[in-house]
């Protein structure tokens, strides 16, 4: 279930990121960065069941700057 999650928001993020490159629209980008956040959430908790918490704890540390990030390009659009 979770490898589904995260091919669902990597992709999702992919064809965003694609999309804004095309047509030149970068209001989309903090959607994309929100998924990517959403991905690192999904990796952090494969990586904390492998009993890998080093880069669990990482990946939960960047999915919150990615949220954060995301959170402020929502405000200022």
């Amino acid at each position: 279930m979770l490898k589904i999650l995260k091919s669902v928001f990597g992709l999702l993020s992919i064809g965003i990121a694609v999309y804004a490159l095309i047509t030149g629209r970068f209001v989309i980008m903090p959607y994309m960065i929100f998924l990517l956040g959403a991905m690192f959430v999904v990796i952090g908790i494969t990586e904390f069941q492998l009993k890998r918490k080093g880069t669990a704890y990482s990946n939960f540390i960047v999915s919150l700057f990615l949220f954060s990030a995301s959170i402020k390009g929502f405000l200022l659009n």
